[in-house]
């Protein structure tokens, strides 16, 4: 009966794990609190970040639609702009090691310089739990996250899920939209919408 007894309890606890994986980020609801190191070896959390504008930036330069972002300046144009802004951009790589994206602190680094990145930082998740916390998807995938530390937007950069680089010029970019409306104190018109991209390479 006692060995009965633990293998339901266990099932019972594997069972509720595996919910709670496969939980995501929801509109509308604090976002996730987590702690990462940036590439230069800096600590971040959400937390600290309370009363300040929050993007997550999901990428991987490898990737051919981050390129397109990266390549056309559009990516580094918005984070411009909104860093001047007073909003936080962070960046996030969650490709595990072996994986497509996935390089050392000083490599990154690099890297950034050569993109001419202008997010807050760039920080790494190689394992992953950062992204499966948010429900990170695709690079991009997006978040939008208030002063409240509520999320006010997830899914795609924008409405073109192309990495034809010409798309950039036509397309609406719903961070942008959901920034500018949320700072100017009203409601984001479209709060989630349907990320693409390559994989996220857990």
């Amino acid at each position: 009966m006692k060995a009965g007894l633990w293998l339901a309890m266990a099932s019972l606890i594997v069972g509720w794990a595996a919910v709670v994986d496969a939980q995501e980020a929801t509109i509308g609801q604090p976002a996730p609190d987590f702690a990462l190191t940036d590439t230069m070896g800096q600590a971040h959390t959400l937390s600290g970040l309370k009363g300040k504008y929050v993007v997550l930036e999901w990428t991987n330069y490898d990737c051919p639609f981050v390129k397109k972002h990266y390549r056309t300046g559009n990516m580094q144009k918005l984070q411009k702009k909104y860093v001047e802004k007073g909003v936080v951009w962070l960046s996030i790589n969650s490709s595990a090691p072996g994986k497509q994206g996935h390089y050392p602190p000083e490599q990154w680094n690099e890297s950034i310089k050569e993109h001419s990145s202008a997010s807050t930082a760039v920080l790494l998740d190689p394992d992953g739990k950062v992204g499966k916390l948010y429900g990170a998807k695709t690079t991009p995938h997006m978040f939008v996250i208030n002063p409240e530390g509520v999320l006010v937007y997830k899914g795609a950069i924008d409405d073109k899920p192309s990495f034809d680089a010409e798309t950039v010029k036509t397309a609406t970019n719903y961070v942008e939209l959901a920034l500018d409306a949320a700072m100017a104190g009203k409601p984001v018109a479209t709060p989630e919408t349907q990320a693409y991209g390559c994989s996220v390479k857990y």
